[in-house]
């Protein structure tokens, strides 16, 4: 059965986005980066691997495909968005937010955007 191994974002430049992406999951490269590509890994070794890969491709505004990291609670998650935010990520006014959203959009140096999840509210 098939796994996931990696989780790629195209990014601009590699080494400013892992300097936030490390920094921001406490992840390492796995090897030194390249002005091309890295893999970053969890450094307590469990988890997913996120892959960043040089690309001249413009950002989504409304990416098909996107990060959600979990908050246990609300106090987390408020604590997590602002710590990301002074690590470089700046907040998206997300237009599509629902009445009481459990989310905060942020998107990273790079323009990618992501979610942090109260999961509390689960």
């Amino acid at each position: 059965m098939l796994k996931i191994g990696s989780v790629v974002l195209g990014v601009s430049d590699v080494r400013r986005a892992a300097a936030f992406w490390t920094r921001a999951l406490d992840y390492e490269p796995r090897e030194a980066a390249e002005d091309d590509w890295v893999v970053l890994v969890p450094v307590d070794g469990t988890g997913p691997q996120v892959a960043l890969g040089l690309s001249d491709t413009p950002v989504q505004e409304r990416p098909r495909v996107h990060l959600d990291l979990y908050a246990d609670d609300a106090a987390e998650q408020a604590a997590e968005v602002e710590r990301l935010v002074s690590l470089g990520a700046r907040r998206v006014d997300w237009d599509l937010y629902p009445e009481d959203p459990d989310f905060v959009v942020l998107a990273d140096p790079d323009g990618n955007r992501f979610c942090v999840i109260d999961t509390g509210r689960v």
